[in-house]
């Protein structure tokens, strides 16, 4: 059996904070994720640190902003030497260990000029983003740029399932009625069932995974951390059977947009509207297609989350395991005329958060919704401090939420949270001239207002009391100039307050204070008697 500390850390990949059955979705069925949110707190105003899949995973992963960790887009790599939850969990004598997805681009040159092997057991761990990877799949195929033949592929085949590819050929495609492939990339094709068999999908797949690794690791009485990354409901939108038929138009909710979202929008939005994954959701009867296989993969999540709890029960590791469940930003599906994720509205930036603490101390708050303002980067803190590690504020950058399941007090309300963009790889960049140094975008939200600056650009302001579902852009209102100031000026003394002096602590700095007398160094001192009169005076700390 494992220590007497583990965590099971579950992210699904693209997942609206709207879209389970405990957040409100009227024909969504999740009961096992609502019996999780009804034994712990669900975070009803959870944020993500970027809308977007690799540099949100980065904050979640390393507990630090995106200005602080670098890794700013997909496929910007993660510098070598950035301390990440597998470094602070390690120092504990904690595995932390993945399966899944991460994202992560290894910094293959930075880890050269150093001469690490990325083969050794530093270079895994380095090029793993802190993990020990049990099971790495990103499902990003078929390019295939961290494994073009990753294991959930090699046992496809072994099942049958044959192709270069069965990813994309068997999980990620359905099947016409003359036998043809049709590509679950396609949105047209979302109604039909993947080729796989259910319980040969890539969900189901990464909960045996799981399942495998928790029964390894019984032999070791070393804790863990188990981070289970789902790659769903992320597209390709298609689910396998019975999944594709669960839901229909009839269940697809009430598109969220405006016509006056169109009328003089922002300019980076206004290209973000031309984009094709855009242009595909407005399209009549797009969302009709897509949503229902969307809500299927999330219900086969839940489905096979409540496979994977009765296992943590039946193993003993039910009420000594703290479980989070979670996502790595939202998904527009059509929402305000976009498709995909990146910007900041709601669907996209918000996020679900529910955490189970099993400690008694956590009784008080089980099944109770908190809405106090918490970002991604909580969890690393979070982690820290449930397996007894002290706190580290001078590098994590988040704040641990156990003061707030334990209800003790000592949490500060926090009066803001931001969150980052670089759209420097995207169109949106070179249909506005933007210089790559300046396609930033940030965004502060205090509960209310809703300030994004646009460097170059005008800003937005949303206010969500009035205006919930974000159709009045107040940027360019005189009227609310005085907000507009004053959530600039919030922005501007966060990005004064960066973690950037990581390699030494507080603590450490206040020892290190004021004790040049006891080393000798005696600057601006006149004669001996000073020096004396400084010793007795104690001005001096020890060596």
């Amino acid at each position: 059996m494992t220590g007497e500390r583990n965590v099971l850390w579950i992210m699904c990949d693209q997942l609206r904070f709207d879209y389970l059955g405990c957040t409100g979705h009227p024909h969504l069925e999740t009961p096992n994720i609502d019996a999780l949110a009804a034994r712990g707190v669900r975070f009803e105003r959870a944020y993500v640190q970027s809308p977007i899949c690799g540099p949100s995973r980065m904050s979640f992963y390393t507990g630090r902003y995106v200005r602080s960790h670098g890794s700013s887009w997909n496929k910007v790599p993660l510098r070598v030497g950035e301390p990440t939850l597998g470094d602070h969990l390690a120092e504990l004598g904690v595995r932390n260990v993945l399966v899944g997805k991460t994202h992560m681009k290894a910094d293959l040159a930075g880890m050269a000029r150093l001469g690490i092997d990325p083969a050794s057991d530093l270079g895994v761990r380095i090029a793993q983003c802190g993990f020990e990877p049990f099971e790495r799949d990103d499902g990003l195929h078929p390019d295939g740029p961290y494994d073009p033949d990753p294991p959930y592929d090699r046992w496809l085949r072994a099942l049958g399932y044959q192709g270069d590819n069965p990813w994309e050929d068997w999980a990620n495609s359905a099947e016409g009625p003359d036998g043809e492939l049709l590509s679950g990339w396609l949105l047209e094709h979302a109604d039909k069932p993947a080729r796989v068999k259910a319980e040969h999908s890539e969900t189901a797949y990464m909960t045996d995974r799981a399942m495998a690794f928790i029964e390894q690791a019984g032999a070791d009485e070393r804790p863990w951390c188990l981070h289970l990354s789902y790659i769903k409901p992320h597209w390709p939108y298609i689910a396998p059977a019975p999944y594709h038929a669960l839901y229909d138009a009839r269940h697809v909710l009430p598109v969220v947009r405006d016509e006056a979202e169109r009328r003089d929008p922002h300019p980076v939005y206004a290209r973000y509207l031309e984009e094709r994954f855009s242009r595909a959701f407005a399209r009549q009867g797009v969302r009709e297609r897509v949503i229902p296989a969307y809500m299927g993969l999330i219900r086969q999540i839940d489905d096979e989350l409540g496979r994977l709890f009765a296992f943590l029960k039946r193993r003993g590791l039910w009420e000594r395991t703290l479980i989070v469940f979670t996502s790595d930003h939202g998904d527009y599906l059509g929402d305000h005329w976009l498709g995909e994720k990146e910007l900041f509205h709601e669907c996209s930036v918000r996020i679900p958060l529910i955490v189970v603490d099993p400690s008694p101390a956590a009784d008080a708050t089980r099944g109770s919704v908190s809405d106090r303002l918490v970002e991604s980067i909580d969890l690393a803190p979070t982690f820290l401090e449930f397996f007894g590690g002290a706190a580290k504020p001078h590098v994590l950058e988040g704040r641990s939420l156990l003061p707030l399941l334990r209800d003790d007090g000592s949490a500060p309300a926090r009066p803001f949270v931001v969150s980052e963009y670089d759209y420097a790889m995207r169109r949106a960049r070179t249909d506005l001239g933007v210089p790559i140094s300046d396609a930033r975008l940030w965004m502060v939200f205090d509960g209310r207002w809703k300030y994004v600056h646009a460097r170059g650009f005008r800003p937005l302001l949303f206010d969500l009391e009035s205006d919930p579902d974000e159709f009045r852009d107040l940027g360019a209102d005189p009227a609310f100039a005085d907000q507009r100031a004053r959530l600039h000026a919030c922005l501007s003394d966060w990005a004064l307050q960066g973690a950037s002096r990581i390699t030494l602590s507080d603590a450490e700095i206040a020892r290190a204070t004021d004790r040049e007398v006891p080393a000798g160094i005696l600057i601006g001192y006149w004669d001996e008697e000073e020096v004396a009169e400084a010793r007795r005076l104690g001005s001096g700390v020890p060596l």
